[in-house]
Formats: C-alpha cells, sequence, structure tokens
C-alpha cells in the first residue's frame, strides 16, 4: 500500500532555484501544477520545463516573473505569451534529442511532476498518453510527484514505472484532458483528397493533430494494411483501426503495433487505449529516431508549415522573429521517410492564412526559422494540387509552386522572386 499526501503537502519539496519538468500534453498533472502555482509568493527562480502541455499554466502568469520561468520545448498558445512578457524562454530541439537533455544532465533535472494510472498487483504504475521525455525526467530527476489517477489510461509499452521510482504520490479522480476537433474546412477536405491519393496500401503513417490529418484518415477508408509509427495520433485512427485498414503488418519495426509517443484526444481515444495491447507507446529518443523511421517501407509523413520560400524552405516554428511553436519531431520524419524505401515526405498546408496572405512566399520573413531545409523538401501539398520538388532545380522549384499557390497571388510570386535576382 502506498500513502499518498495532497498535492499542496507533495510540492512542499519543490525549492527556489529549482528545474521542474511536467509531463507532456493531455497528462499534463493539473493539481500538481496548480499548488506549485499556489506557492509563488514562497518561491524565486524555479524553472518550470516542458513540451506543450494541455490545460491551465498558472505558473506562466507574468505577474509571476519573480516565481517561475518557463523553458518550453515546444510553445504551446497557453504560454506563449511568456516569451513577450520575458518570463519565458524557448528552447529549439529536435524531440528525438528532449531526452538526451536529461540524460547527458545539459539540463538536471530537480523535480519531475507526473500523472499516472494507480499501480496494479505488482506495483507498477503506466505513464498513459503521454511518456515523450518523461521517462528521462524521471531516470534523472532528483524527486519525482506523481498525481496518481485512476481516469489515466494503462497504456502498454515503455511507460511503465514501479510504484518504487516515484518520490511522493498525490491521489486525483480527474478527466484527462480532451481536445475536440471541428469538421475540415473544404480546403481541408481537398488536401485531405490530394495526400490520399499518394499514400499507397502498406505504407506506414505519422501524422500529428488537426484538421488536415483528419482530413486525411477520412480519406483512407478504402486503402489496405496500413501502418501507425508516428510521435502522436488522436481519434481518427480508431475507425481505420477498427475497420482493419490500420493493421500495422507490413511495418518494419514493431509490427503489428501502433507506435506513438504521446496521444491527445477526447475520452473516446483514451478508452479505446487502455489495456490495448495493439497500442506501444515508447520515449521520443525511440520514436522520433530517423535510423528507427527508416525501418518502414513506404513510410509516409505528414506535417504542417507557417510558410514555405519558392526554393523550398520551410518556416514551421515561427512567425519571422515571433516564436510561435516548435521544432519538434518535423524534421525526425521528414528525414526518416525520405530515407525510407518508397517514403513520402509531405508538406501540407493552405495555400493562404485565414486573412487571404499566402503562405507561399519568394523569401521568408526577416528571423523566420527553416526548419525542414530546401534539401530535405519533397512534396509540399496545398488545395490546388502536389509539387514535388525532390531533384528539381531552384527554377523548377519556383514553378513547381506557383502552380500550387493560391490563383491571386501566382503572377506576384512568380514576379517578386525573379526580379530580385
Amino acid at each position: 500500500m502506498y500513502k499518498p499526501v495532497s498535492a499542496e503537502e507533495a510540492v512542499k519539496v519543490i525549492k527556489s532555484n529549482d528545474r521542474v519538468y511536467i509531463q507532456a500534453a493531455a497528462a499534463a498533472p493539473q493539481e500538481l501544477i496548480n499548488a506549485m502555482s499556489a506557492r509563488h509568493e514562497e518561491l524565486r527562480n524555479v524553472e518550470v520545463c516542458h513540451l506543450h502541455i494541455e490545460g491551465e499554466t498558472p505558473y506562466a502568469n507574468p505577474k509571476y516573473i519573480n516565481s517561475f520561468h518557463v523553458n518550453s520545448f515546444f510553445i504551446g498558445k497557453n504560454i506563449r505569451h511568456t516569451l513577450k512578457a520575458g518570463n519565458g524562454s524557448y528552447t529549439p530541439v529536435f524531440l528525438s534529442e528532449l531526452p538526451t537533455l536529461f540524460k547527458r544532465n545539459i539540463l538536471p533535472l530537480d523535480v519531475a511532476l507526473i500523472q499516472v494510472s494507480p499501480p496494479d498487483k505488482h506495483g507498477y504504475c503506466s505513464l498513459g498518453v503521454s511518456v515523450e521525455g518523461t521517462i528521462a525526467a524521471i531516470e534523472n530527476a532528483k524527486c519525482i510527484i506523481a498525481q496518481v489517477n485512476p481516469q489515466m489510461p494503462r497504456v502498454h509499452g515503455e511507460g511503465i514505472i514501479h510504484i518504487s521510482e516515484l518520490t511522493t504520490l498525490v491521489d486525483v479522480d480527474t478527466p484527462i484532458h480532451e481536445h475536440f476537433m471541428p469538421k475540415p474546412t473544404i480546403v481541408e477536405q481537398k488536401i485531405g483528397d490530394y495526400i490520399a491519393e499518394l499514400i499507397e496500401d502498406r505504407s506506414t503513417l505519422q501524422m500529428g493533430i488537426g484538421n488536415i490529418p483528419n482530413a486525411v484518415l477520412s480519406r483512407l477508408g478504402n486503402h489496405k494494411d496500413l501502418g501507425l509509427h508516428t510521435e502522436m495520433f488522436s481519434d481518427g485512427v480508431i475507425d481505420l483501426i477498427l475497420k482493419d485498414v490500420i493493421t500495422n503488418n507490413y511495418k518494419g519495426i514493431n509490427a503489428g503495433r501502433a507506435l506513438a509517443t504521446f496521444l491527445i484526444g477526447t475520452k473516446k481515444l483514451y478508452d479505446y487505449v487502455d489495456d490495448n495491447p495493439f497500442i506501444e507507446m515508447r520515449a521520443s529518443d525511440y520514436v522520433n529516431d530517423v535510423a528507427n523511421i527508416r525501418m518502414n517501407p513506404k513510410m509516409v509523413a505528414i506535417n504542417s508549415a507557417i510558410e514555405i520560400d519558392l526554393t523550398g524552405q520551410i518556416c514551421a516554428d515561427s512567425i519571422g522573429t515571433k516564436m510561435y511553436s516548435g521544432v519538434g519531431g518535423q524534421m525526425d520524419f521528414m528525414r526518416g521517410a525520405s530515407l525510407s524505401k518508397g517514403g513520402k515526405p509531405i508538406i501540407a498546408m493552405p495555400s493562404i492564412t485565414n486573412k487571404g496572405v499566402s503562405k507561399i512566399v519568394p523569401f521568408l520573413k526577416q528571423g523566420a526559422g527553416v526548419v525542414t531545409t530546401r534539401a530535405h523538401v519533397q512534396y509540399i501539398v496545398t488545395e490546388y494540387g502536389v509539387a514535388n520538388l525532390y531533384g528539381k532545380t531552384i527554377k523548377q522549384r519556383v514553378k513547381e509552386l506557383v502552380n500550387i499557390a493560391h490563383p491571386d497571388h501566382r503572377e506576384h510570386l512568380d514576379r517578386a522572386y525573379f526580379d530580385a535576382l
């Protein structure tokens, strides 16, 4: 039997000048986060590290600038304001290398705040819907505070932790953060159609969360023997698994299992993955390892961009100098797919923003970050078609990309680029 304490008691171990890691995405332990944040008057200069997390982030309030500093490895909407306010920073890192920051003590951790399922009869808990860098954090932090939640699904794979590895336990019974997706727009459906045509039977898929991935998945009902090797997935894959479209039988690694490092979705997803051997969760330095990804034949990686220039440079983490999201796993999977036998790395995006601004541009904005280089890029998909840039000269790339830009911007794009040469 373990002896739980209150969240308020548990977080008393956090001291000024500590570095704290919070488990990512839907697994973020909200009660521990709230209890830590409530100590803002007592604490000074606590560095709070994490990838994107769902839920509330009270420690990120700029008025607590003397108490907490946010160090984000991927910038979510709930902490984006900290960069401008001065109480937050961004550390660029491939998701495949996040655990390395802890394993090599590049970022020594004092405390890890996590959420787990209750221990089984053998004393083992599950990290549930988010493994990413949390295993490395557990192995290297001085203190592990775990929120034990019966609503956390028990997911198979690497994220199984014995209760003896946890320093302090806090009992809660609260729903896991849910993420509901709106219906794809007509533009997103057209993009989904083009991508579905690129996907062959027996392909293995990587895709993130969003309307374009959902639009793609909704068009794969007649495909056969697809696999899943992805940093994350959501509800959209469930129907394809139940229809035996996703079988994982032809993967080159972890065959027979759907592989991911974190999950974000609704209760339908969390109920489906609970104690389901078909789902395997592994740390991000395994899932996102290019050497592992490339072992899957016909690996298809589907990612997005903020903007792309006419030579093929992909900006996916910033709007000019303003950091917006992060490097994440895009390059891990773009490279892994390009090295896979028959693989297809794809960047998919609407041709224009909601304000009518072209996302295909002559030149990236000043300060824009290049996440995928022009040498790595292959397929670009908008609602106007598919551009295959692989093996193309710069002039050929310009023509390909102008052809899939919004018609209102095509003439300007072509002229602006060549006028600058």
